[in-house]
């Protein structure tokens, strides 16, 4: 066995020298789109398979991930899965980070951007055109962008994006619902709410009154 402790450093440095090949850190491997004259079109990089897809995107959902029917340019008017209340709350949460900053948080067009002198102000979901416009147009122009609004693909999940695309609907209903949609005993338009003492500044939530106590005090008065 070789004694380390009685090399002499001239020998400690030769040895160090043979242990080290030149390979350890040039590793003979093919370079990114590098010449080779291994192969018959002098290329590295060999072609993919016929068919491969990325891991993550098999898109076989046409529908999911663009909003057209089928291979058309026509856009579908069905979500691509079931609405329910987590899907809401989520679209409510993307379409007030994203989308409220200029459509505002009701979606008539008057969001921030526009009232501070912005030359073109977005339409209002509201009117007849929007309203009657399937959903799939509304995931196209998230995801594409339209006129000066740029697209949202990469900022925004395929997911949620239709889940904006619920809640501008639903945004849509509230402000246009029909009599036969209120509930019954729903008071319309809703009563205005009654804050138990003073509101404060906001730095604190103020307690609010329900609207049966509120009522009573009304009638006893």
């Amino acid at each position: 066995m070789l004694n380390l402790r009685k090399l002499s450093p001239l020998g400690f440095s030769v040895l160090l020298l043979v242990g080290c090949r030149q390979d350890m850190h040039d590793q003979p491997r093919f370079k990114p789109l590098a010449e080779s004259d291994f192969y018959a079109d002098l290329r590295s990089a060999r072609p993919v398979m016929e068919g491969t897809v990325a891991r993550g995107q098999l898109h076989e959902n046409a529908y999911f991930y663009t909003g057209m029917v089928g291979n058309s340019s026509t856009p579908g008017d069905y979500m691509p899965f079931p609405v329910t209340s987590e899907v809401l709350a989520r679209g409510r949460r993307s379409f007030n980070i994203y989308c409220a900053v200029c459509h505002s948080r009701v979606g008539d067009g008057n969001g921030i951007v526009p009232s501070r002198g912005f030359p073109r102000r977005p339409p209002s979901y509201h009117i007849d055109r929007l309203r009657k416009a399937p959903l799939g147009y509304f995931f196209d122009v998230i995801t594409h962008g339209f006129g000066i609004m740029p697209d949202y693909s990469a900022q925004i999940p395929t997911r949620d994006r239709w889940a904006i695309v619920a809640y501008i609907r639903a945004l849509q209903l509230s402000q246009n619902a029909p009599a036969s949609a209120i509930p019954p005993g729903q008071r319309v338009p809703s009563p205005m709410p009654r804050f138990r003492g003073d509101p404060g500044s906001g730095a604190t939530l103020p307690e609010m009154v329900s609207q049966s106590a509120g009522t009573a005090d009304q009638e006893s008065k």
